[in-house]
């Protein structure tokens, strides 16, 4: 007889702190009382995540684990606190949805009766359930709110659904555990879809996965780019649980015409455009302008040559009369068709300053400029993109910006997220969609700070 095929049993991805010994097995024993046993997978990640050093705290006092949906990833915490309880910590289950945190509720009320743990008052009112053993063990269960979580004080906070978990939540929630000997943050769902909310979860994942995270884990089964949904070995792959509670005929029947969401809900994958963007589509928008307005002075051009080496952008600015900086983009082309369309603009617009960045084409472009009889561009260091960034930024949210609302800039504003540069708090932006070109905000950004930061000369008058 042929063995049975399982999913896989090991993340695909995960950020797993060094340790020696855990509290695992223990959370496993108790959970085996209620008449189940964790899964290979589940063991597994239920060490990890009870991980302990030498001095008997949490190795990971933060730990996140994303799975693809109908694979169990609830029993973890399940088993999580039924040690809690035994062990009389005070833990706070929070839940997207009423009927999740509710449904927790009533499981492990149940689950405590079959492995003996004596719950001395057990309230069930909707939206403030709990479970109290007589010795000091608590699990309340909370529907999140922005407001939820104040003033108390837990040792463990979990985060059920936590792709919809979001900041102004994490402000409230996060420090309920910071008086705690011991404290222990858990966060587990699916990757964000096109209407999730939340965006903790998608930056917990990628600050771990960086290296950047501190006393932090990180597991997930995911695939790493889109797949057919006919693939079943990509369903083994992303599907810990495939061959044990889920299978193959279940798993067909999820499949519509909806590849995208199959991907993300049970092949576990993680979309980019799904998130929040730094500058939102309405906060550009309300800096348009019907006409280009009545402009004074010189223009300041902006040149990015992109990252990926595929394409170069190049945009201006001017002072209005009103004295906001009106930004537009001249174009977008890919690098390999040469710089001859920017010497053109140049040698008819003739700008003050140009100023150009990308190490894929700066030089070049520089070497053009001069053969052309062109005044040199500025290549800015490091610092000043800095600060061109800093100074978009500002201009941005003190309304000294407006634009015409080109479709091209527009999507690539409004798809945005910042990303780090240098060693003390730079910050310059990523594009959070696949198909945006972000060299288009970049050219922007260059040709607002030349612009902005430029001083105009005033008139000498002589006074006899």
């Amino acid at each position: 007889m042929a063995e049975k095929r399982l999913g896989r049993q090991t993340p695909t991805q995960s950020v797993i702190l060094p340790y020696s010994e855990t509290k695992g097995q223990e959370a496993a024993e108790l959970y085996a009382l209620t008449g189940n046993d964790l899964l290979e997978w589940q063991q597994l990640l239920q060490n990890d995540i009870m991980a302990v050093n030498d001095e008997g705290l949490w190795v990971h006092q933060k730990y996140g684990y994303s799975i693809p949906r109908r694979n169990g990833k609830s029993e973890n915490v399940l088993a999580r606190c039924l040690w809690g309880l035994k062990n009389k910590e005070r833990i706070l289950y929070t839940a997207h949805r009423a009927t999740t945190s509710h449904a927790v509720w009533e499981r492990l009320d149940r689950m405590c009766e079959k492995a003996r743990i004596n719950i001395s008052s057990s309230f069930k009112a909707f939206g403030k359930e709990h479970l109290y053993t007589g010795d000091g063990g608590v699990v309340e269960f909370r529907t999140r709110t922005s407001s939820g979580g104040l003033g108390e004080g837990y040792d463990v906070l979990i985060v059920d659904e936590a792709q919809e978990y979001t900041e102004a939540q994490e402000t409230s929630l996060k420090y309920i555990v910071s008086d705690s000997d011991n404290p222990q943050t858990i966060m587990l769902g699916t990757p964000p879809t096109v209407v999730s909310a939340g965006t903790v979860f998608v930056k917990y994942r990628e600050t771990v996965l960086s290296g950047k995270g501190f006393d932090s884990g990180w597991a997930e089964w995911s695939v790493e780019k889109q797949m057919p949904p006919d693939d079943i070995e990509a369903w083994y792959e992303a599907n810990p649980s495939l061959g044990t509670i889920l299978t193959e005929r279940k798993i067909r029947a999820e499949i519509t015409t909806d590849d995208i969401d199959f991907n993300i809900q049970r092949l576990g994958l993680w979309l980019r455009y799904n998130q929040k963007s730094e500058i939102s589509k309405a906060e550009w928008e309300s800096l348009k302008v019907s006409a280009i307005p009545q402009l004074k002075g010189e223009i300041f051009v902006g040149v990015k040559y992109g990252h990926s080496g595929e394409y170069v952008s190049m945009s201006v600015a001017a002072k209005t009369a009103e004295g906001k900086v009106f930004v537009e983009s001249i174009d977008c082309r890919p690098i390999r068709a040469g710089n001859e369309w920017i010497i053109d603009y140049l040698m008819y617009m003739k700008p003050k300053t140009v100023v150009a960045d990308g190490a894929n084409g700066q030089q070049l472009l520089a070497n053009d400029m001069k053969e052309a009889g062109l005044k040199a561009p500025d290549l800015p260091t490091v610092k000043e993109i800095i600060m061109a960034n800093s100074s978009f930024e500002q201009g941005l949210f003190q309304n000294m910006i407006c634009h015409a609302n080109q479709p091209s800039l527009t999507q690539s504003v409004s798809n945005c997220e910042k990303r780090s540069i240098g060693t003390n708090g730079g910050f310059g932006y990523k594009a959070i969609k696949e198909g945006v070109e972000i060299s288009l905000l970049d050219s922007v950004i260059l040709a607002y700070w030349k612009c902005a930061g430029n001083k105009e000369k005033k008139k000498q008058k002589a006074r006899y």
